[in-house]
């Protein structure tokens, strides 16, 4: 499938700070919606010097809305974490975020001040991206969202990439799609190879965001990359 996921990306929203950008945050929205939404919210961060960039998923058949085309990073074909996985369309999604990665560093931002992120299939990308690929980020921002191939990263004999990097993984408890436990089991996950990795929960909260977590998502991104 993903192969052609290049052709039929439109260009991503970029938020552009009040001053000269420093650095950025790329960050990858969920499973039938668009970059568009998380631009607005990070509009209203007004951010003195981090740009946001936030892509569009190509269209595609999503298995488990009966093959439905839809925004969608890669294919979904169940909600629980012994489901088949589109292992080709994540790889083929982190290609995509890749090359993102590299067009903010040749527009002179430093790798180590480049943070990737993203809600539900979007932020399963972003964690592969920075803990699968040998791809330098500075941080990762994932929210409502699970590790996927997970199997890979419960092998100690595999490499894991970016293990010092500052992590904030957020989740609701009440989340009907993207279980809390299963949320809950991805941090776990994450600190055997990355031991500072933050993991916060919002009590009631479903698949969404809410001001509170939203507060924390703007102070995670300020405290990693401080003004220069």
């Amino acid at each position: 499938m993903g192969a052609s996921s290049s052709h039929n990306m439109s260009p991503p929203v970029k938020v552009q700070p009040k001053e000269k950008a420093t650095a950025s945050l790329i960050f990858l929205h969920g499973l039938g919606d668009t970059g568009h939404g998380w631009a607005e919210q990070f509009r209203d961060f007004s951010f003195k010097h981090i740009r946001c960039v936030c892509p569009h998923a190509p269209q595609k058949p999503v298995s488990l809305n009966g093959g439905m085309i839809m925004p969608s990073w890669f294919d979904i074909r169940g909600l629980d974490p012994g489901s088949a996985e589109d292992e080709q369309g994540i790889k083929d999604s982190s290609r995509e975020l890749q090359q993102l990665i590299a067009k903010e560093i040749s527009d002179g931002i430093p790798a180590e001040r480049i943070i990737i992120g993203g809600f539900s299939q979007g932020g399963a990308v972003a964690l592969y991206t920075a803990f699968g690929t040998d791809t330098k980020v500075g941080g990762v921002l994932a929210l409502s969202t699970w590790l996927p191939m997970n199997k890979y990263f419960t092998n100690p004999t595999n490499t894991k990439y970016n293990t010092n990097i500052p992590v904030l993984q957020c989740h609701g408890t009440s989340d009907p799609l993207v279980s809390f436990r299963w949320g809950h089991a991805t941090n776990e996950i994450i600190k055997t190879f990355n031991p500072t990795a933050q993991f916060k929960s919002y009590s009631n909260l479903g698949h969404s965001s809410c001001a509170s977590e939203m507060e924390d998502v703007k102070q995670f991104l300020q405290d990693v990359l401080k003004d220069s």
